[in-house]
């Protein structure tokens, strides 16, 4: 099932991307949302599958679709039940302005095999393979930068970690940079930078900051396959958000440490992204005469496979694209 899936579900992730890269740069982030969620939804609905969103665009009354528990796929009776995070589009303010990286992206597993978060956030510490099992959310971020040096075999100083430009994590760039590693601040897209630090040769080695829960599970999906890791506890902004936990069924408890397989337990686990925009880890798409040009990962922890996916999607036939590696 794991292997179809992947192979699936990398059609929803371009179809989004395309539609929504139509609105790089033209200040217009809801449109270029919107397009990569329909997109992405008629898409599904072409996949032999009953599959349920368990994260999306929000609840039932907030988003007209691709809402939380909202039915996708053909739903036939011999159909494979499939929970299903997504994220249309990461990064609409990068789409907007034509920054780098915007993606889209889902995870996929059977019933039952991603968190249910609510839309909260998520304090979050993410690394990649080498550095697994070596850093602890609950030691400094000082503390932990070393670990993550002395894992890679590295100084202090080569270590690149990326935080959210956010007033909230100003006390938290202070202390790295006193530390003496690397800072990139990004705008949004800390999802795509979670991803990045678990791909050797992005020159990133870890994300550390608090952003948004959903985003969080789909990242621990990624990161799960990859062999990475994050780490993360449950930042509530008010009362509210807390009794909506409690009724998903998620410790609101904000000391307990959230791990890679609490976030994301499935054993048929699939992740899929497409750039939008280019960025560390994906290029965007690239349009040309009927046609344009994807960039995706994908990949299943069962099957323990890592696809780069190159794609050339012709719409038109009869100007057929020069092909070029």
């Amino acid at each position: 099932m794991e292997q179809l899936l992947a192979l699936e579900m990398v059609r929803v992730t371009e179809a989004a991307a395309i539609s929504s890269a139509r609105f790089m740069g033209r200040g217009e982030r809801d449109e270029a949302d919107h397009a990569a969620t329909e997109s992405m939804r008629r898409t599904m609905d072409e996949i032999d599958m009953a599959g349920t969103i368990v994260i999306g665009e929000g609840e039932r009354d907030q988003a007209p679709m691709l809402y939380i528990g909202e039915q996708v796929g053909r739903q036939s009776d011999d159909s494979p039940a499939i929970d299903i995070a997504v994220d249309p589009l990461e990064g609409t303010n990068l789409v907007a302005h034509g920054q780098a990286g915007a993606i889209t992206v889902l995870a996929a597993s059977e019933a039952g095999g991603l968190l249910h978060a609510p839309d909260t956030y998520l304090e979050k510490l993410c690394v990649g393979p080498v550095a697994a099992g070596h850093v602890d959310i609950a030691a400094s971020a000082t503390e932990n930068v070393h670990r993550i040096a002395e894992a890679l075999g590295r100084k202090v100083a080569d270590i690149t970690v990326v935080i959210l430009e956010r007033h909230r994590h100003e006390e938290l760039i202070a202390e790295v940079r006193a530390a003496g590693a690397r800072i990139k601040l990004i705008s949004d897209g800390d999802l795509s930078a979670a991803i990045s630090c678990a791909v050797s040769g992005t020159g990133v080695h870890a994300v550390m900051g608090t952003g948004g829960a959903p985003e969080g599970v789909i990242t621990a999906a990624a990161l799960r396959c990859l062999g990475g890791e994050i780490q993360a506890r449950f930042r509530f902004r008010n009362d509210e958000e807390r009794a909506r936990a409690r009724r998903m069924g998620v410790d609101d408890d904000e000391a307990r440490v959230f791990r890679t397989e609490d976030l994301a337990s499935g054993e048929n686990l699939v992740f899929a992204a497409t750039g939008v925009t280019s960025g560390d880890l994906l290029q965007g798409v690239r349009f040309f005469g009927g046609g344009a040009r994807t960039h995706s990962l994908v990949m299943g922890y069962q099957s323990k496979q890592v696809r780069f996916v190159d794609t050339v999607q012709m719409f038109d036939r009869s100007r057929p694209p020069a092909v070029r590696l």
